[in-house]
């Protein structure tokens, strides 16, 4: 049994895991690490150095040139690959559309969920992702599966989109690339997206993100020492 308190979220595609995620981390003063940006700053590097994803080797080759560091402000998680600040740029369409991919392959997710459970060996942390309650941390002691109306995910993702100057994403675009995607998580031979049995279910469609924060909190102050 761990001694430190892992809170897992799970989920589908534009949920609202990561705005969930660091809202808990700020109230009980833990670590946010968000391993969706991880696979996206894989991703961001495969597309720049044109990786063959369907080459092992090449994929191999890649990972071993690949260094991701986390650091935050005001609990904002930011990225950086091999030392640049990407954390915007792996927002983008272009990465979007090849996260799915990219996170499928074997070799990427080994190596990810190797970084993560290092990173939640001895901390108290919150992580948001697609796997984290079923295989990166199964023994977690607060786990969540987040899910919400398609329309309704899609919506907040082209508002996102247009708040970060993006004029050029249709809100069919977001509709089609949110099915393709949770497609491709559920159908995926490695790890794909299910919900873990002691998962609680957050349908966050109708609700305000206090309202989603505050039935969380509920849930984690149930496995905090008194």
């Amino acid at each position: 049994m761990r001694k430190n308190l892992v809170i897992a979220i799970d989920g589908y595609s534009s949920c609202g895991k990561s705005t969930l995620a660091k809202a808990l981390a700020k109230k009980l003063g833990f670590i946010y690490i968000d391993s969706g940006s991880m696979y996206r700053a894989v991703t961001l590097f495969f597309i720049r150095n044109q990786v063959d994803i369907s080459n092992d080797e090449a994929v191999k080759d890649a990972l071993q040139h690949i260094e991701l560091n986390f650091h935050s402000r005001d609990y904002e998680s930011h990225i950086t690959l091999n030392g640049e600040e990407v954390s915007e740029e792996v927002r983008q369409m272009p990465v979007s559309e090849r996260v799915s991919e990219v996170s499928a392959n074997k070799l990427v997710r080994k190596e990810m969920v190797k970084q993560q459970q290092r990173m939640g060996k001895s901390k108290n942390i919150v992580m948001d992702g697609r796997d984290i309650g079923t295989t990166v941390f199964a023994d977690a002691q607060v786990k969540f599966f987040m899910t919400a109306d398609p329309k309704i995910r899609a919506e907040r993702r082209f508002k996102e989109l247009q708040s970060k100057g993006d004029t050029t994403t249709s809100l069919e675009d977001v509709f089609e690339n949110l099915a393709h995607r949770d497609y491709a998580d559920t159908t995926r031979t490695e790890s794909p997206l299910t919900r873990a049995e002691d998962a609680i279910i957050l349908d966050n469609t109708e609700l305000t993100q206090e309202e989603q924060l505050n039935f969380a909190l509920e849930q984690a102050h149930q496995h905090l020492p008194v």
